[in-house]
């Protein structure tokens, strides 16, 4: 799965709002049951390979993780629920009405061989926009995890179906 921020905004673009996202879908995944088997969060998207989960369909499992990250990150107090959210742009003056995009991309994967492709890619995307030099220098991803077998900052359900 991908998704974006709204309008591909850097919303994710601290490491306290990246570190909180991967907070939160740890949490998510425990709730719905499925498997983390890569990730990679991106200043303005993130990338996830899932299993199906075990109490919902992925779109409802996203939906929540979505709207949690979107409550913890978005601005402080209370609204009512018909008033729009604002959402500002770190450093930017910038306001948004929105946090995420409505949609996501999905892509269904049947082979080991797909999960290494996906997994390459989701990892590569930090050196491809310059962000690290290498993988191992964003720890926002599952990089760690398949390179070394170090546990990052979220434990990975490993493609083989073990921990």
């Amino acid at each position: 799965m991908t998704f974006s921020c709204y309008r591909r905004r850097p919303l994710l673009g601290t490491r306290r709002a990246r570190d909180r996202f991967v907070k939160i879908l740890d949490q998510v995944r425990s709730r719905f049951g499925f498997r983390l088997i890569g990730y990679v969060v991106m200043p303005e998207h993130a990338h996830l390979l899932i299993s199906e989960p075990k109490t919902a369909n992925p779109s409802k499992a996203l939906q929540v993780l979505k709207q949690k990250v979107s409550r913890e990150l978005g601005p402080q107090g209370t609204k009512s629920s018909s008033e729009q959210l604002s959402f500002e742009l770190a450093g930017s003056g910038t306001q948004g009405p929105h946090f995420w995009q409505r949609r996501f991309y999905d892509f269904n994967v049947w082979s080991s061989g797909k999960v290494r492709e996906k997994l390459e890619y989701m990892h590569a995307n930090p050196v491809k926009r310059k962000l690290v030099q290498h993988p191992k220098h964003w720890p926002w991803s599952s990089w760690s995890h398949y390179e070394n077998g170090k546990e990052g900052l979220i434990a990975i359900d490993s493609a083989a179906g073990k921990k």
